[in-house]
């Protein structure tokens, strides 16, 4: 059997289906070929489309923009007199000799129906080619670029602020808080801001809370944590939940928020001659300072030579101890100490006016050391890192502050001279931006006023001062979060500088609120002794409120009666007058008073018996049936006497 050849296959294609084929799949469509899509022509044909609907909504849209436009024009014409539309046209044509050269090309080639009127275009449109502007803008021009101008505007503002950082400093007002009448040796403020620790040479630690104070600014707690002992160092923990206490005895205290001890550190034993084998400090204190990223663990130097790192877990034994020592390897006793930003390396300045860096975990060799940084035989109060971490500025007891690169402790980059300091804490610190170093100077009593004396940190010019008060200045703290400068000072003071605009929460809050008035059932309360054993008789009832009470004490005639004035003259209603109240007094007074004469008693009572007699009133009455008659004896004369006198008698006389 031969198969067909191609042309028979075609033709028989060619022909249509095969009607029994079809009839056996089912369905009749069976073998037609199916109709194919070109997409190219219809996404192109879908485009066409959607360029000639878009040309005529332009078209058509541009056409009733050109009709509104004649109708205002029109209208303007109509309304304004011909002066007013002569002295438009010399405007527009001012402001069009001002434009670019595109424009004036856009005038000259447009029509007049495509003119416009009013102000003259942006610089920024006036540089796009006129059928750009025609196609794409729809409706009103936009306004001017006055966002842009305004940005710049700003841009040159932040230079300016960036060039002048003096501008950042908040002055413009100030709290004064009371600590006491002796020198603010401490400052603690926590990290939120809310609350501020004050500690002086009076042994006090006083808590400011800035949300609960009213304008009278009064410490709502005060205490005396290390008896006493002088308080030289305050400082919040990183969490804000302890206070580090350092004093001028050998222990180191820890407290929290509210003032209840956490911790005390152990004492050491001063008969061992190395350090590093005891405890604890030996000696007394000088500071301290919290670690910034671990929490419970703080640092104390000492003068027994040595830097010691504790945590409040374990108050029996420090962690670690550093020891200062000479370039010829003899002791040497740190005055300040702090950690650096990230807490890797803990720095400490000397006696002999050395400064020496460690790192944390290591105890034996300093990183870093300079012998000279000071004048030796001063005591340098202060270090502190910038915010960076890269610079050190060093407060001497030579009267200088002094900048230094970690990276290059070679050197000093700035030094600052003409800065007076009687007190071994005076402290400096940074700006919250890092552009400027602050630092306070001291006077004696009476001969100027202390100051808060600013530098800029690039050039260390000595770009700004504020007189504080009367006295020394001894601490000053920069907080980054409220951007308020606290200040400690020698008269007892502690001053909070602020700007409402530029600073935040703190002084802000209690300065807006009015002082409140004590209550009187405050001051009349008295105290609630409690007696939970005794008997129910006895017992005291328990006081409520002290609105309650003074409103319960209203309602009682006796406790509201008002007092009554002191009675002037005689006297009057049973009450003694202003002469005297005891009954000694009144007698004394009447009786100055009385006028009769009594020399002779006997008469002055005989003189009323004749009327008792006649009128018996008081006592006859109740005695007039049991009363004896009255019998008087009879009174002899002396001549009778003398008769009747005895014979012996007469013959001794």
């Amino acid at each position: 059997m031969e198969r067909p050849g191609p042309s028979e296959v075609t033709g028989s294609d060619a022909s249509g289906p095969d009607p029994q084929l079809a009839a056996t799949m089912g369905f009749t469509g069976f073998g037609k070929k199916a109709r194919t899509f070109d997409l190219e022509a219809m996404f192109e044909q879908t485009r066409r489309t959607a360029v000639e609907r878009s040309r005529k909504t332009l078209a058509r849209e541009k056409e009733e923009e050109m009709n509104r436009e004649k109708e205002l024009r029109r209208q303007n014409e109509d309304i304004e007199p011909t002066s007013s539309g002569s002295h438009v046209v010399r405007d527009c044509s001012k402001s069009s000799s001002r434009d670019t050269s595109s424009s004036e090309s856009e005038e000259s080639s447009g029509s007049s129906d495509d003119e416009l009127i009013g102000p003259p275009l942006p610089l920024k449109m006036m540089k796009e080619p006129s059928n750009h502007i025609e196609e794409d803008i729809l409706g009103p021009l936009p306004p001017p670029l006055y966002e842009e101008v305004e940005e710049d505007d700003d841009d040159d503002g932040d230079s300016e602020e960036e060039e002048n950082p003096v501008q950042k400093i908040p002055d413009s007002h100030e709290i004064t808080l009371k600590h006491g009448t002796k020198t603010v040796s401490a400052l603690g403020l926590d990290p939120s801001g809310a609350r501020l620790v004050t500690g002086g040479y009076d042994y006090d630690v006083k808590f400011w809370d800035f949300a609960g104070m009213d304008a009278s600014f009064k410490a709502f707690r005060s205490l005396q944590p290390c008896e006493c002992h002088q308080i030289k160092s305050l400082q919040y923990s990183n969490t804000g939940d302890m206070i580090l206490v350092v004093s001028g005895s050998s222990q180191a205290k820890v407290i929290d928020r509210d003032g209840f001890e956490v911790m005390e550190c152990i004492k050491g034993d001063q008969y061992i001659v190395d350090m590093a084998n005891t405890k604890g400090h030996t000696a007394m204190l000088h500071t301290g300072s919290w670690h910034p990223k671990i929490k419970g663990e703080f640092m104390t130097c000492s003068n027994d030579a040595t830097v010691r790192t504790w945590e409040v877990e374990n108050p029996r034994k420090q962690r670690s101890v550093f020891k200062p020592r000479t370039m010829q390897g003899k002791k040497v006793i740190p005055t300040t100490c702090t950690y650096s930003r990230d807490g890797n390396l803990i720095a400490a300045a000397c006696q002999n006016g050395s400064i020496q860096i460690w790192d944390r975990n290591l105890t034996v060799h300093p990183k870093f050391h300079y012998k000279q940084a000071h004048d030796p035989g001063t005591d340098t109060s202060c270090v502190a890192f910038s915010y960076d971490g890269n610079v050190l500025a060093s407060r001497g007891g030579d009267d200088t502050l002094k900048l230094w690169d970690i990276r290059q402790f070679n050197k000093p980059l700035f030094s600052a001279s003409g800065l007076p300091t009687l007190f071994p804490m005076t402290d400096c610190c940074f700006s919250p931006d890092d552009k400027l170093i602050v630092t306070g100077t001291s006077v004696q009593r009476g001969c100027g006023s202390g100051k808060l004396v600013f530098f800029e940190r690039r050039t260390f010019q000595r770009v700004y001062e504020i007189d504080i008060t009367d006295a020394s200045v001894v601490r000053c703290l920069w907080h980054p979060k409220l951007n308020q400068i606290m200040v400690g000072t020698g008269n007892g003071l502690a001053k909070v500088y602020y700007d409402p605009n530029k600073s935040q929460r703190g002084a802000k809050l209690c300065v807006v609120k009015t002082q409140r008035k004590a209550k009187q059932a405050e001051t009349l309360t008295q105290d609630y002794i409690i007696t939970p054993h005794a008997l129910p008789m006895f017992r005291e009832p328990r006081q409520r409120s002290t609105r309650k009470q003074l409103e319960k004490d209203r309602l009682d005639p006796l406790k509201s009666h008002k007092p009554e004035p002191p009675v002037a003259g005689p006297g009057r209603g049973g009450r003694v007058g202003t002469h005297g109240g005891t009954l000694s007094s009144y007698i004394v007074k009447n009786i100055a008073l009385d006028k009769t004469d009594d020399s002779n008693p006997r008469e002055a009572i005989l003189r009323h018996a004749k009327a008792a007699e006649d009128n018996p009133y008081w006592v006859s009455p109740a005695y007039s049936k049991t009363q004896p008659k009255t019998m008087f004896a009879q009174v002899e004369s002396d001549d009778e006497e003398a008769k009747n006198e005895p014979e012996w008698k007469k013959r001794k006389i």
